[in-house]
């Protein structure tokens, strides 16, 4: 399939694995509707297939993971043509938080805005050290509004979240790593081959139980412990009942990598 503003890769190299590229370097990858379009068609292409288990986005060019949104095409836009850009925003951002494989992030450069809400929308961020992360929508007029309030929230606790988002700041690496925004901290230039290798070992584990184990991580995000416990409760008769587990408890007792059967 042919997109725009971005390069989707099946044959990473890896089995199971496939990679989302935002691919306009030359804008800093800033989201434009065209590339919004192409990242929601995408997850839903990835999230279908049975032989993707994790997906990695990165982001071509040396300067920046994502820019935030083109801010040159939205100045152009009436507030009707702003408010259908909208709609295709939010299903480009829901498209990767709504992916039931896991996602691993790959930040080099200028993860701002909608580049944030991005690396925040995957399950685990990898950045290097040259990361930079900010929410700046409040110095232009806007709030974030890729999921960026809610999962500043979620990750970071109120105040943290509060000072980001309502001062606009940059963060850089160090601080990024030390409040928790970043999972895995790496030297510059290797984010991607990091963000792969986490991917790969995550694609080895039973499909069944990775997926459920994230809608557990997900849907348990601020709900109290009892009714959270009934979700993780849900995930695991999920996967005990599966032929995944049977076949990885098979293979612990025989000594041997599992086959698994998946779906």
């Amino acid at each position: 399939m042919d997109y725009d503003g971005i390069t989707v890769r099946k044959d990473t190299g890896v089995d199971h694995v496939a990679e989302i590229v935002l691919d306009r370097p030359d804008a800093l990858n800033a989201l434009n509707t065209a590339m919004a379009e192409s990242i929601a068609e995408a997850c839903a292409d990835l999230g279908g297939d049975p032989g993707v288990r994790a997906v990695v986005l990165s982001a071509a060019g040396a300067k920046a993971f994502c820019a935030g949104a083109d801010l040159k095409e939205r100045n152009a836009m009436t507030d009707a043509q702003i408010l259908r850009q909208r709609e295709v925003f939010r299903a480009a951002f829901g498209g990767v938080r709504d992916l039931p494989q896991p996602t691993v992030a790959a930040v080099h450069g200028y993860a701002l805005g909608g580049g944030c809400e991005f690396a925040m929308s995957c399950d685990i961020i990898v950045a290097d050290e040259n990361a930079v992360f900010g929410l700046p929508e409040v110095t232009v007029g806007l709030v974030p509004g890729g999921g960026g309030t809610q999962l500043a929230l979620r990750r970071l606790g109120t105040g943290l979240a509060a000072d980001l988002i309502l001062t606009g700041r940059r963060v850089t690496i160090d601080e990024a790593y030390n409040i928790g925004l970043v999972a895995r901290r790496v030297p510059a230039g290797e984010a991607r081959a990091t963000a792969i290798e986490v991917a790969t070992t995550i694609a080895k584990n039973s499909p069944v139980a990775v997926k459920a184990a994230k809608r557990a991580l997900r849907n348990g995000w601020g709900v109290p412990l009892d009714p959270a416990l009934d979700i993780e409760d849900a995930a695991w008769r999920t996967a005990a009942l599966s032929a995944d587990r049977r076949e990885g408890i098979a293979a612990f007792a025989e000594k041997r990598a599992p086959r698994w059967p998946g779906e």
